[in-house]
């Protein structure tokens, strides 16, 4: 099932997207839940992934509101936590473009839901977005918040 409230991965993998990070960074609703995976992850319980596109994400919007000092220290910060950063390649890019096709969510989105396909891991979201994802998308959802 897509939109599992609270599940947990079978696999003991999840993807964070720009939602959750930024949860995290701000000390905002779903923050609770990211710090506990990222505890988890120190003690190698679990694995967090993150697609640079949405790593990127969370620096641009970090610059925007409030500077690229800033920024370089939230990119400081982010790189000292247990989570893989993973580049774009052309299976995670044809992935994506896949969804986008037949989602109407924002492409940088696509991003963070094919790589949970294709690590075969909940995505962590708080991001009513990811609604428009249809069932057989196969994507796990893990809600961090209200998300209706």
């Amino acid at each position: 099932m897509q939109n599992e409230e609270n599940s947990s991965s079978r696999s003991g993998e999840y993807v964070l997207d720009s939602y959750a990070l930024l949860a995290y960074l701000e000390a905002e609703p779903g923050s609770d839940r990211i710090r506990e995976l990222l505890e988890a992850a120190k003690g190698r319980n679990c694995y967090l992934h993150m697609c640079v596109v949405n790593m990127g994400e969370v620096i641009y919007i970090i610059e925007r509101e409030r500077g690229l000092p800033k920024a370089q220290e939230t990119l400081a910060r982010i790189d000292e936590l247990p989570i893989e950063i993973v580049n774009v390649d052309r299976p995670l890019t044809l992935a994506s473009a896949h969804l986008k096709a037949d989602c109407p969510i924002a492409y940088a989105d696509c991003f963070a839901a094919a790589l949970s396909q294709l690590k075969d891991a909940t995505l962590v979201t708080g991001d009513p977005e990811f609604n428009k994802i249809k069932p057989d998308c196969n994507v796990r959802i893990e809600w961090l918040t209200n998300h209706g």
